[in-house]
């Protein structure tokens, strides 16, 4: 999960700084998401998917599917 939103930031080119203010967070907060350092919340997971037009079992590993469910 954490090397997957990593991914998806990357390939939006956007900088952790940027969506960390994006989320309403500090970019401290958000990079221990990606590092795994902390679990991502289910309101962060929800503005993730939102954010990247994906789905949250995409985001958790569950599926390999990075469109959103119809």
């Amino acid at each position: 999960m954490y090397q997957r939103i990593r991914d998806l930031r990357e390939d939006r080119d956007i900088s952790q700084t940027k969506l960390a203010k994006i989320l309403g967070m500090s970019q401290t907060g958000y990079s221990k998401y990606e590092t795994g350092e902390n679990d991502i919340p289910t309101s962060i997971l929800i503005k993730l998917a939102l954010y990247y037009n994906t789905s949250v079992d995409y985001i958790l590993g569950l599926t390999n599917e990075k469109e959103r469910y119809p």
